[in-house]
């Protein structure tokens, strides 16, 4: 997991595109396995039972990428779903777009344009909500000594997670998995070696 990043939609939201009178309704959900993005594109076609077609395409973090055109030319539907999701760098999102046909042939260019920036447009509206490694600590402190921590974890980028007072302080931080090492030191030395942190495990966490 270390120097991971992931990145993802930050909500589920729409976007409609207008184009020589065919309407686009691009959707987008974040979704974590192959079946919750298929369960989204039968939602969105239930949704829109008239519409002629629902095109889908999805990017999971684990690796799967699927796409379909739904009976559009084949590469000019769903493939660019695909790529505009790839662009943005983001996993785990499904986008379905579906198609009220306006009467007038838009050609496999005109297609491909369409439903690439239907796409574009419903990410930039969802937004985008980006996840770090983080490596938990345990410290064990004077009172005193986790009034200084509360003043050192802002400068490594931690949060302070859980805390337990007794006799001493009982607390869990979570910094960047990056700064793990520097923080480790700087608490044993900030405390003149009264705490030495016990590093527990590294997760994804957004920022």
């Amino acid at each position: 997991m270390s120097g991971e990043i992931f990145r993802t939609v930050l909500s589920e939201t729409e976007a409609e595109l207008e184009e020589k009178r065919s309407l686009f309704i691009a959707a987008v959900r974040r979704v974590a396995s192959e079946e919750e993005a298929e369960a989204f594109v039968k939602e969105r076609r239930r949704a829109h039972p008239s519409a002629r077609h629902t095109v889908y395409a999805y990017i999971l973090k684990k690796g799967a990428e699927r796409y379909s055109d739904d009976s559009e030319p084949q590469g000019t539907a769903g493939l660019p779903t695909l790529e505009a999701i790839r662009h943005a760098g983001l996993s785990d999102v499904c986008i379905a777009t579906t198609r009220y046909f306006g009467g007038i042939l838009l050609g496999t260019g005109g297609l491909c344009r369409a439903y690439g920036r239907s796409a574009q447009l419903v990410l930039e509206a969802a937004g985008v909500s980006e996840y770090i490694p983080f490596t938990d600590f345990l410290l064990e402190m004077t009172y005193q000594d986790h009034q200084r921590l509360a003043k050192e974890l802002p400068r490594f980028g931690g949060r302070e997670r859980a805390c337990d007072y007794a006799d001493r302080v009982r607390v869990t931080v979570g910094v960047p998995a990056g700064e793990g090492a520097a923080f480790a030191a700087r608490i044993v030395d900030l405390t003149s070696g009264r705490c030495t942190p016990q590093q527990l495990e590294t997760y994804l966490d957004g920022v």
